[in-house]
């Protein structure tokens, strides 16, 4: 185990992440405390969350029941239950690396109805945008991440996104069309049964939309 004055250390830092509203760590939060489990993530970063909160989230993360026990260095049956439970997916996001951050997080709300959940660094370099339960991570590049045209020849998708109707899938795209969005693809039949169509952000990252032909 760490020593205690880098435990000490790590607390601090979770404490400081959630003052900062730095949006990764909520995730952290809600695997490691039972009483944020059923937040999302705004839910967390807008909760009171004190050091003695953060001294548990890193109590727990080591194998121990608290702070305290921690502490003491007294095992608890906790370690045994967290070994024998499979890890939990709790979300997924697509990452796409744009040469401007602002330009794209005006792409994504602005034309395709998506929020900006968070926007870290100074200047700010990531940033995530959510629309129901898709996330696109941004992540700002000073040079391009494909050589030439590649990724159009090779309909190299960054992201897909699906939705559960027919119907859904041709008003998503009705309305993308009426919001003036760039289309690499318009939507068609796929031989599979799906009907799909392509978006290109002003980086040319592809993201393909799908839902059932019928």
């Amino acid at each position: 185990m760490s020593n205690l004055e880098n435990l000490r250390k790590q607390a601090k830092q979770y404490l400081r992440w959630h003052r900062e509203q730095y949006y990764p760590v909520a995730a952290i939060i809600r695997e490691h405390l039972p009483r944020f489990r059923q937040l999302s993530d705004p839910e967390i970063l807008a909760a009171a969350f004190r050091l003695a909160d953060a001294q548990e989230l890193v109590a727990r993360k080591e194998g121990f029941a608290g702070w305290q026990a921690l502490r003491t260095g007294a095992n608890t049956a906790m370690s045994q239950t967290k070994a024998s439970t499979p890890p939990i997916l709790t979300s997924i996001a697509a990452h796409l690396f744009v040469r401007d951050l602002k330009a794209s997080t005006d792409f994504f709300t602005a034309k395709l109805g998506f929020t900006i959940d968070f926007i870290f660094g100074d200047p700010p370099f990531y940033g995530q945008v959510s629309r129901d339960n898709a996330r696109l991570a941004l992540r700002h590049v000073d040079e391009p991440v494909f050589a030439g045209q590649v990724r159009e020849r090779e309909e190299l998708v960054a992201a897909s996104i699906t939705v559960a109707t027919a119907g859904e899938i041709k008003e998503l795209f009705l309305a993308c069309q009426a919001a003036g969005v760039p289309f690499h693809q318009p939507l068609k039949k796929e031989p599979w049964g799906a009907r799909t169509f392509i978006v290109k952000d002003p980086d040319g990252n592809l993201i393909l939309f799908a839902g059932p032909a019928s």
